[in-house]
């Protein structure tokens, strides 16, 4: 069961004034099955992020579909669109997007808040998923208390809290060191193999060598893809950094 399509995707930017357009998006079409770990690799201006608003709902594309189990996004009125990504998507950045004056457990609390939940339920769910992630020390304290891979598995906490049919994670290890990177790599890992859905926008090899399918992006087409199959970590990043090199070297697509 696909839990995301995406149909025949453009999207067309207009320079100030309308004398130029750029066109980020060009015929983009892939689906994501229930359970799947996906990254999506690609060089700057290649057209990932503007995919990623897409699929997050931030952003309409200038024509095709973005379904998610069946929805499609472009038919939610703008003022649901909001409900309908904190119910149905999780989502971890970059910069983990805490507030610093509220604690930890408020941040993850953040969404269920909005969501009009009462605290007994938001309790019942934080607790297991505190537990997992190894956050429970630090639930009462600030985010400029802790560390960067702490904040990570924290922004972790609030994208599951939810529920959501699919994780949408922007350059997740790109704020962290090595060991934290190790450590949140692990915790995707762990997370996917439970049923979560992801899907990631990444430029480490390190990242997408982890997940069991890598989108290649390039011009705003997709250009190649790699399925994982029975390759190990190790093996799955050698090929990934194959890809790379056809996809920075401009030879045909595969």
């Amino acid at each position: 069961m696909n839990v995301l399509e995406v149909r025949s995707l453009k999207k067309i930017y207009s320079t100030r004034l309308g004398g130029n357009q750029v066109q980020a998006l060009r015929q983009v079409a892939f689906s994501v099955e229930a359970g799947e770990y996906v990254a999506v690799m690609g060089e700057s201006g290649s057209g990932k992020t503007t995919l990623l608003n897409i699929l997050a709902g931030l952003d309409q594309p200038t024509s095709g579909q973005v379904l998610l189990e069946g929805q499609d996004l472009g038919q939610i009125r703008e003022k649901d669109l909001a409900t309908f990504r904190r119910d149905h998507l999780g989502f971890v950045f970059q910069d983990f997007n805490l507030l610093d004056t509220f604690t930890i457990e408020d941040n993850i609390y953040l969404p269920l808040v909005l969501a009009g939940k009462s605290y007994e339920v938001m309790h019942s769910r934080l607790q297991p998923l505190a537990q997992q992630l190894a956050i429970s020390p630090i639930l009462s304290k600030y985010p400029y208390e802790v560390s960067g891979g702490q904040k990570q598995r924290a922004a972790v906490a609030r994208a599951l809290i939810t529920g959501p049919r699919l994780i949408l994670a922007d350059e997740p290890t790109g704020a962290l060191d090595s060991h934290a990177t190790d450590e949140l790599l692990a915790l995707f890992s762990q997370i996917n193999q439970q049923g979560q859905t992801i899907l990631m926008v990444t430029h480490s090899v390190k990242a997408a060598s982890r997940a069991g399918r890598v989108l290649f992006i390039k011009d705003g087409v997709i250009f190649h893809q790699l399925y994982r199959g029975l390759s190990d970590d190790e093996q799955f990043y050698q090929k990934i950094t194959d890809s790379l090199t056809l996809l920075t070297t401009g030879e045909g697509r595969r």
